[in-house]
C-alpha cells in the first residue's frame, strides 16, 4: 500500500500516556489477556455513534465485552445465503466460539441511523432507497419497525423506532439457530436498553424486550414472533430487560414505560 499516513499526534500522546499509567499500572492482566486469551462474559452490541461508550457506561475493563458496532445497532434476521454477514459472524463467534453468557443490544437516542430509516420510509430520503446506498439497504432491517410506528403522532415516531431498533434486533437473534440450540439448556441471556442521550452525558434506559404468551398474567406486548421469557434487570441507573431463551411456543412482546420498583434489583 502506499502513501499511508502516520496516526495524528495528538493519538500518538494518547497512547504513550496510556501505556505510562493505565497499561503499566494493570501489566500483569494484559498479560493474562495475551496469554489465556479472552473469556467475555458478555457481547455487546451498539450503534457506531461516537457519543455511545459502552464500556464507559458499565465500566468494563479490558477483556469484559467482546463488542461488535454498527450503524443503528441492528441484527439482521438469520440468513445463510453464503454472502459476507458481519454481524451475523459476529454473533455466531460470540455465542458458538467465545460461549458468552449474556448477548446485550444497547440503543440510544437522537440515533442519526434511526432518524435516516424514518426519512427513508416516509418519502423523505429518496437517495437512501438507491440500491447502492449501503445505508439504506442496512436500515431495511428496521422496516418492519417502521411499519408499526407509522400511525402514531408525527412528533412521536422516531423515538418509537428507535424503541424498535432494540426490539427488532433482540427478536432476529431469536431467529439463529446456533442461539436458540446454543442456549436452550444454559441461563444465558439476551438483553436490550436505550441511553438516553443527555445534558452532562447521563444515560438511562426504557424497559422493553420480548416475552412469554399472553396468557401468562402480568405481561402485555404484541405477540409476533418467536420470543423470549422476560425478566427485569437493573444496574444502578441503566434499566433494560433480560431475557431467557423459551419454547416455540413463546411470543414476542413488548413492555413499555413501566416505572421502576422503588428498590431496584
Amino acid at each position: 500500500m502506499h502513501n499511508l499516513s502516520p496516526l495524528p499526534q495528538y493519538l500518538i500522546k494518547r497512547y504513550h500516556g496510556w501505556k505510562a499509567t493505565s497499561y503499566n499500572e494493570n501489566a500483569a492482566w494484559f498479560r493474562r489477556l495475551a496469554t489465556e486469551g479472552q473469556r467475555p462474559r458478555a457481547m455487546v452490541i451498539s450503534c457506531c455513534d461516537s457519543r455511545v461508550h459502552v464500556t464507559s457506561i458499565f465500566g468494563a475493563d479490558s477483556g469484559e465485552f467482546f463488542i461488535h458496532r454498527n450503524i443503528a445497532n441492528l441484527v439482521p434476521a438469520y440468513a445463510p445465503d453464503g454472502l459476507q454477514h458481519g454481524t451475523s459472524a459476529a454473533v455466531e463467534y460470540a455465542v458458538a466460539a467465545l460461549k458468552v453468557a449474556h448477548l446485550i443490544v444497547v440503543g440510544h437516542t437522537n440515533c442519526g441511523g434511526v432518524q435516516g430509516c424514518h426519512a427513508m420510509c416516509s418519502g423523505a430520503a429518496p437517495e437512501l432507497e438507491e440500491k447502492t446506498s449501503f445505508v439504506g439497504r442496512w436500515m431495511d432491517i428496521l422496516r418492519p419497525g417502521y411499519d408499526r410506528v407509522k400511525d402514531l403522532p408525527a412528533e412521536d415516531q422516531v423515538s418509537a423506532l428507535e424503541r424498535e431498533a432494540v426490539l427488532v434486533s433482540l427478536e432476529n437473534l431469536l431467529t439463529f439457530p446456533f442461539v436458540r440450540s446454543g442456549w436452550s439448556m444454559t441461563s444465558a441471556r439476551a438483553h436490550c436498553c436505550r441511553q438516553r442521550m443527555a445534558a452532562g452525558g447521563g444515560c438511562r434506559s426504557d424497559p422493553y424486550g420480548v416475552g412469554p404468551p399472553a396468557d401468562d398474567p402480568g405481561w402485555i406486548g404484541r405477540g409476533d414472533a418467536p420470543g423470549l421469557r422476560v425478566e427485569p434487570v437493573r444496574h444502578g441507573g441503566m434499566i433494560g430487560i433480560g431475557a431467557k431463551t423459551g419454547s416455540d411456543s413463546m411470543r414476542a412482546a413488548m413492555a413499555l414505560a413501566t416505572p421502576p420498583p422503588s428498590n431496584p434489583v
